[in-house]
């Protein structure tokens, strides 16, 4: 199976990542070929995969009665709800599941990255680029009218396959490096992707947390720091450096250092008020703080991605 899938796919693949499919979206914008963008979202993906016409993709490529009949009752399993009750889905693939996520994988093969191949961008009149990482997807095109004729396209082209486009979640952009004053901007996998004029008067592409993103991960730190501020000190620190580490193993990519660094702020901030709390009476003034974090540390953000 894993050379049926096509290069524009980076999601539940070995030797594939959302790192690859940024740098890949990255190095095509960047090349100057593209001016409009198709910043697309599927509505309710996971729920909506249709077991019938999904069995008969697998089926093109497995010819095993036995292991087919056990894809089949996977997918039937049934979820249990909080109230005890067990629901057999009619459509969709379990949340959850290990085989969920390349179950997926293969339907929008079938249903976007052969299609767009072999179809969308036969019948372009300019370039065209599809970036698939699971169900998030951007496309790119030379011509604006190539743009709006494939997003017309898609909607009737999902409907074949039990989708639907999440239309508050879809737009169709002007992103050219001709326009850069323009200040249009998408996201991409939990990232920005800008046009700005470099202090050159040059186009340069850039990339930062999506705004969203950030929001969320300040607000899952505040609850986390809500629960665990009267932890030991050291204890504390040690599982609120982890916690920064593997957010900068995501977000730590070249030209994202302003952002990491807002977000390090606002966490020290946060660290500050809960510790603050930990007691009727106000346990730090900002100086007593700042000597604390010197002395157990705060990981500092860093660059591990250079794409």
């Amino acid at each position: 199976m894993s050379k049926t899938f096509l290069s524009c796919s980076y999601g539940y693949r070995p030797r594939t990542s959302a790192h690859k499919a940024i740098k890949g979206l990255t190095s095509e914008l960047k090349s100057g070929k593209y001016h409009t963008v198709v910043e697309a979202d599927i509505k309710g993906f996971f729920n909506h995969i249709n077991h019938d016409l999904l069995i008969s993709m697998i089926e093109k490529r497995v010819d095993d009665k036995a292991f087919m009949n056990l894809i089949r009752k996977w997918l039937k399993a049934g979820i249990l709800e909080t109230d005890g009750q067990v629901i057999h889905p009619l459509m969709g693939t379990p949340q959850g599941g290990n085989v969920s996520p390349i179950l997926a994988n293969i339907y929008l093969h079938y249903v976007l990255d052969e299609w767009f191949e072999e179809t969308v961008r036969t019948h372009c009149t300019g370039h065209a680029y599809l970036c698939r990482y699971a169900d998030d997807f951007v496309c790119a095109f030379q011509h604006d009218k190539d743009a709006q004729r494939f997003y017309k396209a898609l909607i009737q082209r999902l409907a074949r396959f039990g989708l639907e486009v999440a239309e508050d979640k879809t737009q169709i952009i002007e992103f050219s490096h001709c326009k850069a004053l323009a200040k249009t901007k998408f996201d991409f996998l939990g990232f920005e992707f800008r046009w700005i004029v470099g202090r050159s008067r040059k186009p340069i592409l850039m990339r930062r947390t999506s705004r969203n993103k950030l929001r969320a991960s300040l607000a899952n730190l505040k609850a986390w720091f809500q629960k665990h501020s009267g932890l030991p000190k050291k204890i504390l620190f040690d599982k609120l450096n982890r916690k920064l580490l593997g957010y900068y193993n995501y977000y730590g990519v070249t030209g994202n250092s302003q952002s990491l660094n807002s977000f390090v702020y606002q966490v020290i901030g946060l660290l500050f008020k809960w510790l603050n709390r930990r007691s009727q009476h106000k346990s730090y003034k900002w100086e007593g703080f700042i000597e604390l974090v010197n002395c157990f540390g705060i990981a500092k953000p860093r660059i591990l991605h250079a794409l």
